[in-house]
């Protein structure tokens, strides 16, 4: 393997940790969360960004989990007032062409907004092309945590493709991969809407805000950095 293939996978494998641990933290995971917080890890990774980025509520030893987990709950678990649905068929600009029933409390029958609508069946139709199941998300294909699982377990194959580590047959080529990323990528945009009203509604400690920006920051830079390789 050559110095460009190292560089190539050390990037893939880099980036397959970050999202990881995004679609962990969108998961409700506040361990992994909470250390990445006191390791000062989103931080780190901001100054690699070309935008500047408020993450000091992301840059903390003293974190409550128990706290953490509470308004994880109330943000993306319970309904109410603070509730930010973490999937993409949620924040769609246009009502699915079929009808779904859902007995998910914001849901309008023929508006925007239902659980398991068209951007799911879409994202679910990509993950088919790589036999992708999520586990992230309780499963949910347009999932926050699941898209970032997704993007974590292209990166990771990325890497082991090009350094020759991967134990399967090698069925697509990193290159391949690198392609499905970005078509990923350019799925994300709901994350615009997700993150701003994640800004409206996480103002007490304003972690998880925190957390949605950096998140929306890093997967457009990821976008612009997979064109330019």
């Amino acid at each position: 393997m050559d110095a460009h293939d190292r560089d190539r996978a050390a990037f893939a494998r880099a980036r397959s940790r970050v999202y990881g641990l995004l679609a962990a933290a969108f998961d409700g995971d506040v361990d992994a969360l909470a250390d990445a917080m006191a390791e000062d890890a989103f931080g780190r990774l901001a100054g690699h960004l070309p935008v500047d980025l408020e993450v000091d509520a992301l840059a903390r030893d003293d974190v409550d989990a128990e706290a953490l987990s509470v308004g994880y709950d109330n943000l993306f678990v319970v309904p109410g007032p603070h509730y930010v649905p973490p999937f993409a068929s949620a924040h769609a600009a246009e009502p699915s062409a079929e009808q779904f029933e859902s007995d998910s409390p914001y849901h309008q029958e023929g508006a925007a907004g239902e659980l398991l609508g068209d951007p799911a069946a879409e994202i679910a139709r990509v993950y088919d092309r790589v036999g992708f199941r999520p586990e992230r998300g309780d499963g949910i294909p347009d999932h926050v945590a699941a898209e970032f699982e997704f993007l974590s377990a292209l990166a990771a194959r990325e890497a082991r493709l090009t350094e020759q580590t991967d134990p399967a047959p090698p069925d697509v080529a990193a290159a391949d991969l690198r392609e499905l990323q970005a078509e990923t990528l350019s799925r994300l945009g709901w994350l615009d809407a997700f993150d701003e009203t994640l800004q409206e509604r996480d103002r007490a400690e304003g972690v998880f805000a925190a957390l949605s920006r950096f998140a929306r920051s890093f997967a457009a830079w990821d976008a612009r950095e997979l064109d330019a390789r």
